[in-house]
């Protein structure tokens, strides 16, 4: 049985890059192996692989494919063709902030060699350090969260932040096994996610796999449960992070957070400094949409009446007012955001 404390979702293999097929998940653990840039871009737009810091890793993963095989004989044409292949990753999904971020660091390795050889050594390594960076961060972000868990403590979750999204461990769902690792008895309730059910086909499918106590719950019943007093703090993701404390994440998060106020339940995100945005405004980022599909069918059957306007935004933004604390690899982070995440990212 795979155990998501220490699965691995994505993985750099003598010039391959492998990946958990999510979309087949949890009736059929398969993976997807990439020799292709633009392999791994499809994966990521078709969400065979999603979460934005595992994504990021992606990201890095399809600018060193490019760098590995490709057959310039000089550095001005194996940066053009790297360059393409990072545009086409940044470009699949723009909401998340980290493949910008990984892509930027991928391209700034090879633009310090001084030949095609080294540029190819660099890109690969930074790639795979980026990788590696991921599941430290994710370690040390479950370390400084599960302070914030009591035991006998009840938390909801939304989506999924797991290992899954992550190259390992998680994020959100880090921070809770983090305080299983430290003994306290934590109980997990998701909502299932719709309209891909990243809830109920991932997140239930890593916490149960993993023995952790996990209920599933309908995205409408998430205000019943609250009043009913059964959630003890609130645990999620984040895709991007603004410099005043905005948080862009799936679809259902702002109505948790405002449900979450409502009943005085502690709302936290969890996310890598990667994940974070100090140059865009809330307002300027791109929230993206998906196929109308998703919404009006469900397993390929339509549930829906043909010609019905549909409209299918993946993300929503969470104001800071909503938010107790933001936890990072760095440290928890708490308001005035405007004043401590530009703090907290930027001190040595």
């Amino acid at each position: 049985m795979l155990s998501f404390y220490t699965a691995r979702t994505i993985r750099w293999e003598d010039g391959k890059v492998i990946l958990i097929d999510q979309t087949k998940l949890p009736n059929k653990l398969t993976y997807i192996t990439c020799t292709k840039p633009k392999e791994v871009v499809e994966a990521i737009k078709r969400m065979q692989i999603r979460g934005a810091p595992a994504i990021g890793a992606a990201a890095a993963y399809t600018v060193a494919l490019a760098a590995y095989h490709t057959k310039a004989n000089n550095l001005p044409d194996l940066l053009k063709e790297i360059e393409e292949a990072g545009k086409m990753a940044k470009n699949a999904r723009p909401t998340a902030a980290n493949p910008a971020w990984a892509v930027e660091r991928t391209l700034s390795a090879a633009k310090k060699a001084t030949s095609v050889e080294e540029a190819v050594k660099l890109v690969v390594k930074e790639a795979e350090t980026i990788a590696e960076e991921d599941i430290e961060a994710c370690r040390k972000i479950g370390k400084y969260g599960e302070t914030l868990l009591k035991d006998g403590d009840t938390v909801l979750t939304q989506c999924n932040a797991g290992a899954l999204a992550t190259v390992g461990y998680g994020t959100a769902l880090g921070v809770i096994r983090a305080a299983c690792e430290k003994g306290k008895c934590i109980k997990v309730i998701v909502p299932e996610t719709r309209p891909a059910l990243q809830g109920a086909r991932l997140t239930a499918y890593e916490l149960h796999n993993d023995g952790i106590d996990v209920m599933l719950i309908a995205d409408t019943a998430v205000g019943f449960v609250m009043r009913k007093k059964l959630v003890d703090k609130v645990v999620v993701g984040a895709d991007r992070i603004t410099s005043d404390g905005h948080i862009f994440n799936k679809i259902g998060t702002y109505q948790l957070a405002v449900l979450a106020s409502e009943h005085s339940i502690p709302f936290y995100a969890a996310a890598p400094t990667s994940s974070f945005d100090l140059k865009s405004k809330a307002e300027d980022v791109v929230i993206e949409e998906r196929s109308p599909d998703e919404i009006v069918k469900i397993k390929g059957q339509r549930v829906a009446p043909k010609g019905v306007r549909v409209y299918n935004p993946v993300f929503d933004q969470t104001p800071p007012n909503l938010i107790s604390a933001i936890i990072t690899e760095r440290g928890i982070i708490k308001p005035p955001y405007e004043r401590t995440i530009k703090h907290t990212l930027t001190k040595p």
